[in-house]
């Protein structure tokens, strides 16, 4: 063994014995996966309970695929899916779409968002989002997007898009350009939560839906701690169920604490309250 290979275990073998010696907090404070769990272990008894109340079911499209919500001042976007079938709208949320613009059959549309006088869409695997006239809807540019698209919001408070990809990272980017600026991995109790999908940012909060799940998480971006497990199951009818048809589409209504949500293939849309889980009563009590 040569005098350089010596020197180089025996600093090895001296850093192992010092950290074995350390207490464990002091470990923990100095390894960043340490210093991870313990805020998952912090966060384990914060997750509130919590379920939709309705306060007023409004009609939805059955054939669209809903991959994006979003209300804007008084007007309502949506995104929706399948090659060949995409399309984007908007509109008054208890009326038919006022603009709709139809993708180009080899795109499939993903989440949007409205970060001011334009709305930006993703699509989901053909690595380009596109830039749209908030009025008119019609494109305006093009930029790659490497990654899967799948949920969009805008962070108003941070002046940031928040994106989701399927798994439980969410990526946040520059509102004009869509470079990555940063990332959380969201846990609950210190599980990873994946199949994150459509997006909603409301006051400091991240809302996800999660595929193909009838639960939407809320999320403290800085961390990406799940802070609320949100129940929103038995909102639509047996006979109003078809195959594909899952929650997803959550959009805060501005100005109030109300949120509106839908699903792929949905015939109604749901105005609701998020109320504690422990409250009796229905859906729409």
């Amino acid at each position: 063994m040569s005098e350089r290979v010596r020197r180089a275990a025996g600093a090895v073998l001296a850093a192992a014995l010092l950290l074995a010696s350390c207490p464990p907090a002091d470990r923990a404070h100095d390894d960043p996966a340490g210093r991870a769990m313990n805020g998952r272990q912090a966060a384990v008894h914060r997750v509130e309970q919590l379920r939709v109340k309705v306060l007023e079911s409004l009609p939805h499209d059955s054939k669209a695929f809903t991959e994006g919500l979003e209300m804007a001042g008084n007007t309502l976007y949506e995104s929706t899916g399948l090659s060949g079938a995409s399309s984007v709208r908007a509109g008054p949320p208890d009326k038919p779409p006022t603009a709709r613009v139809v993708l180009p059959a080899l795109l499939f549309g993903e989440g949007i968002t409205v970060p001011g006088r334009t709305l930006w869409q993703l699509t989901w695997r053909n690595r380009i989002a596109i830039e749209r006239d908030v009025t008119t809807l019609a494109e305006l540019r093009r930029v790659p997007y490497p990654d899967e698209g799948w949920g969009m919001c805008f962070q108003k408070s941070a002046h940031r898009l928040v994106t989701s990809d399927g798994s439980a990272r969410l990526t946040f980017r520059d509102p004009g350009t869509l470079a990555k600026t940063g990332e959380v991995t969201v846990t609950e109790e210190g599980r990873p939560v994946t199949e994150l999908n459509e997006l909603e940012c409301a006051d400091a909060a991240v809302y996800a839906n999660v595929l193909p799940t009838d639960r939407i998480v809320r999320i403290d971006p800085a961390t990406g701690a799940v802070t609320a497990s949100i129940d929103a199951s038995g909102l639509l009818r047996d006979d109003e169920l078809v195959p594909g048809s899952t929650l997803n589409g959550i959009a805060a209504v501005p100005g109030t604490d109300q949120f509106l949500i839908t699903g792929k293939l949905w015939p109604r849309m749901f105005n609701v309250v998020l109320v504690s889980a422990r409250q009796t009563g229905g859906r729409g009590d």
